[in-house]
This record gives structure tokens, sequence and C-alpha cells, in this order.
């Protein structure tokens, strides 16, 4: 009686071993392997991480994650409660009602430049959800576009025009505001400096 309650414990024992190591081998090997690979084949960007090159071909960021752009030359992205740390993605647990986030909202609205005459659009005071939104509001662009031209010798009219092709490009909000991608417009901002020589 002994032996066969041994032997059948055994033999569960070793059916439920194989059955594990097969789960594994087709789940955690096979299966995710075939999805990458077929990834790779349909949508080979998209799989990669969407990565942004510049000219020399380095890869200089991704269209699906925000970066600090904090020079006035350039144009920057929604703030971030985890600085743009793509391993630690994720909003905020403070109270939105806190000192920590009207403090944030100051010192962001200071940053900015923005008063009570030209209020800063929502979407640059406040964080994502995820802290890596790469895309900010056709109205946070143009606000930033008066700082950004100045800072690089450009024209106005020049730098409105790069934001609207962006934005045409984006999806567009039932308030009939677009959105911009910060990292490629910034791109094509260092692209034309460089065509035209215009310092920034």
């Amino acid at each position: 009686m002994k032996t066969t309650l041994m032997e059948d414990t055994g033999a569960n024992l070793s059916a439920s071993l194989r059955i594990a190591l097969a789960t594994i081998v087709l789940c955690g090997g096979l299966y995710p392997l075939f999805i990458f690979s077929f990834a790779h084949f349909v949508t080979p960007e998209s799989a990669s991480g969407s990565l942004v090159r510049n000219q020399a071909g380095k890869v200089i960021g991704s269209r699906l994650i925000a970066q600090a752009f904090t020079k006035p030359g350039y144009f920057w992205p929604r703030p971030s409660a985890v600085k743009y740390t793509a391993e630690a993605a994720g909003g905020s647990n403070l109270s939105p009602a806190g000192p920590e986030v009207r403090q944030r909202a100051a010192q962001t609205v200071k940053a900015f430049g923005a008063d009570f005459r030209r209020p800063l659009p929502a979407d640059l005071a406040t964080t994502s959800g995820s802290g890596l939104d790469p895309l900010i509001t056709l109205r946070a662009a143009l606000f930033q576009a008066s700082r950004v031209a100045y800072a690089r010798g450009m024209a106005l009219s020049d730098v409105q025009a790069a934001i609207r092709r962006h934005a045409a490009g984006q999806q567009i909000l039932e308030s009939g505001d677009g959105f911009v991608n910060v990292l490629e417009l910034n791109m094509e901002l260092d692209a034309a400096r460089k065509t035209n020589s215009v310092p920034r």
C-alpha cells in the first residue's frame, strides 16, 4: 500500500515537473520569441521601440518617451514625477490639493514665464500618468514659440509653422487642439539651424 502511494506521488511529481518545464519553455521562451520575431517582421520600427536617430545614425531617443529639454532654444515637455526615467515610469501619489503639488506647479509656471495675462496651458503645468508623455498640445507648443524663436534667432512665424506641421500629423482633439511630439519638433529645428547656420 505504502509502495503504491509513493509510486503514485513520484509519478504525479514527475508529471507536474514535465508540465511546468513545458509551460516555461512554451510561454516563457518560444511564444515571446515568436511574437518578437513577428512584430519585427510586420512593424520593425515600433517593435524596436520607435527609436529616433540623428543625421549621423546615432540613437538619441524614442518617439514614445519624453526627454528633459531645459535650454531656452528647445521646446520643453510636460513635467515628470519620475524625472523622465523610463524604468521608473509612473505618476505621483501626492494629493492634487497638497502643498507639494502646488509648489511644483508654481515653480513650473515661473519657469515658463506665465502669469494671469498669459496663463500656462494645463498640460505644461501638470504631470502625466506615466511621467514620460512625449506629446504636448498645440496650444502648449505655441505658448513656447516666442522663447524658442528668440533663443535660436529665428523668425517667430517660422517656428510657429514648424509647430503646426507637426501638429497636423498627430491626433486632433475634440476642442480642435492637436498634439506635437517634442523630440521630433526639436530635431527639426536643430536640422534647420544646421542647414541655415542660424545661431541658437
